[in-house]
């Protein structure tokens, strides 16, 4: 089992998480035959008298004249008898700021954070089911930078390849407090093109939030991300530090299928079993995990140092060719020229898959980050936030994670 120091791969920017933008609807587009009179009614009937129109009604938020307002604020609002129409915010001095209202229309979201200790004017306005127009603003000045941050990273790249197990991965140092995942979850938005539905789930510890659908993600998806969380207030006393974002893409289906007992991966490409390869996995006293994970990252080379291991028999420094991480506690797939004997056979290693160095190469320039790997009969179970763990539960289970209700067609 090798030990790397731990990375992030943090994008700095912002994205967009759930959809953003005022979902339409539509009619069945056909004009329903009517019997009877020709009235409408039938013969006979009393006609029943349309009840009048719900006033309009709305309210906005913040309050106009609020101070120390977040850079993370929304334009609330709360509206009976109609809807909301237009949504425009401007800063002192100029500028206008883009933005997209919410799905359920509770409040408008600008596109980016805004400025520090910076006021500006929100302009909204309704209409009623008659045309009956109503407009209100609303000024509000926004907080001093603050000198207390959480830190954050997200685990996508623009532009990048994934494989179609990739969750989204967010992580916070430290770990949001279960009282405040509700509202860090609201501001972390996931659009995917196809769409395919989704769900986060946060690890125990709050360290970790993971984002998935049902079932992997379709070949050719794009994934379109923003963690908004630049000046979130918790419950700490420290606040969000940074908005990010990435536009991803999901590639082809590649997955790798690990068997202790017949001690074979077999490799499929597009769900078409394309080799098997011979494995040797943890021995006893330092078993690989069972379960269901997804290639980490990749290095050509590196250096497996585990002087620090309480046990001194598993103290080593080696180089290692060709490793896919697999876990944050150090199991890989990698080139093990050693154990090319056991490979097949019996287990020797400390934990990782050891495969010979041509296989290694071969999966190498064949596999991505997010390709999924299952690793079956084991003495370990893998540990929920032991690598990018998402798959490892039940659609079932891991929609229990959300900080927010599920919508019930997910499954909730």
């Amino acid at each position: 089992m090798g030990r790397n120091t731990r990375t992030w791969a943090m994008v700095v920017a912002l994205a967009v998480v759930a959809p953003l933008g005022i979902a339409a609807c539509g009619g069945d587009g056909g004009e329903k035959p009517q019997f009877g009179n020709g009235s409408g009614t039938t013969a006979g009937a009393t006609p029943t008298p349309t009840p009048p129109a719900e006033p309009l009604a709305f309210s906005i938020t913040p309050a106009s004249g609020a101070k120390k307002q977040p850079v993370s604020a929304e334009i609330g609002t709360k509206i009976t008898g109609g809807t909301i129409t237009s949504v425009s915010l401007t800063a002192a001095g100029g500028g206008t700021v883009k933005g997209s209202m919410r799905e359920d229309g509770s409040s408008w979201v600008p596109a980016a954070p805004l400025k520090y200790s910076k006021t500006y004017t929100a302009t909204v306005t309704a209409t009623s089911s008659t045309g009956q127009s109503e407009t209100k603003t609303t000024s509000f000045t926004t907080m001093a930078k603050p000198r207390s941050v959480i830190g954050s990273g997200l685990y996508l790249f623009d532009d990048k390849t994934y494989g179609v197990a990739m969750p989204v991965v967010v992580e916070f140092s430290p770990g949001i407090a279960k009282k405040d995942r509700a509202k860090v979850q609201k501001r972390m938005f996931v659009d995917s093109n196809p769409p395919q539905p989704g769900a986060w789930h946060w690890v125990s510890n709050g360290t970790q939030a993971y984002y998935r659908a049902p079932e992997y993600w379709q070949p050719g998806t794009t994934l379109t991300v923003r963690i908004g969380l630049e000046g979130i207030p918790l419950s700490n006393g420290k606040y969000g530090n940074v908005d990010r974002k990435a536009t991803s893409k999901i590639g082809s289906k590649f997955e790798m299928k690990v068997d202790n007992k017949t001690k074979k991966m077999t490799v499929f490409e597009n769900d078409k079993l394309v080799r098997t390869i011979p494995v040797s996995l943890g021995k006893k006293a330092t078993p690989s995990s069972s379960g269901k994970m997804v290639v980490m990252e990749k290095k050509s080379s590196t250096v497996f140092d585990t002087r620090d291991d309480p046990d001194p028999s598993n103290r080593y420094v080696t180089e290692i060719d060709f490793a896919q991480r697999l876990t944050w506690g150090g199991e890989y797939i990698h080139a093990a020229p050693w154990s090319v004997g056991d490979q097949g056979r019996r287990n020797v290693s400390h934990g990782c898959v050891n495969v010979s160095t041509p296989n290694a190469r071969w999966l190498f320039e064949k596999t991505k980050a997010g390709d999924p790997v299952t690793i079956t009969g084991t003495e370990r179970k893998l540990e929920p936030g032991n690598g990018w763990t998402a798959w490892n539960l039940s659609w079932k289970d891991f929609i229990k994670g959300s900080a927010l209700p599920v919508p019930a067609d997910l499954g909730a």
